[in-house]
């Protein structure tokens, strides 16, 4: 039987913390978050130079979250992955590869929306 927990504020806080932490680990422990991490402060910095139109904003920060979204779920699977199997298994190589996949995806779509809304930007700095 589940026991409901009851709603507090020091429970939200508490789940801010272990979210942040989970924030903390997938940067301190994942190379391609780096990579993210680089690629977002890019794509502010050129926001804020272009002055992106509300929308684009808007896509830009969903694609921004999809990507860490699908890193830290990843580095999840993996972190779990390695812990039910420390040992090579051809199921747990499967799992690892499908969810990197999702990582992917995820990567090659924000590669494409970017070009789609900042290409015309950069476009347009080369011809005027």
């Amino acid at each position: 039987m589940n026991k409901r927990r009851k709603f507090t504020l020091g429970g939200v806080i508490r789940s801010i913390g272990y979210g942040a932490r989970g924030i903390h680990v997938v940067v301190a422990s994942q190379p391609n978050a780096w990579i993210h991490a680089v690629v977002t402060v890019l794509v502010v910095i050129a926001g804020l130079y272009f002055g992106f139109t509300n929308i684009e904003w808007v896509i830009l920060v969903i694609t921004i979250i999809l990507v860490w979204a699908a890193e830290s779920l990843n580095s999840a699977v993996e972190y779990l992955a390695d812990l039910v199997s420390p040992d090579y298994h051809p199921l747990i190589r499967k799992t690892k590869d499908a969810a990197a996949g999702g990582v992917l995806i995820t990567a090659i779509g924000s590669v494409i929306i970017g070009i789609i809304i900042i290409g015309p930007y950069i476009l347009e700095l080369f011809r005027g």
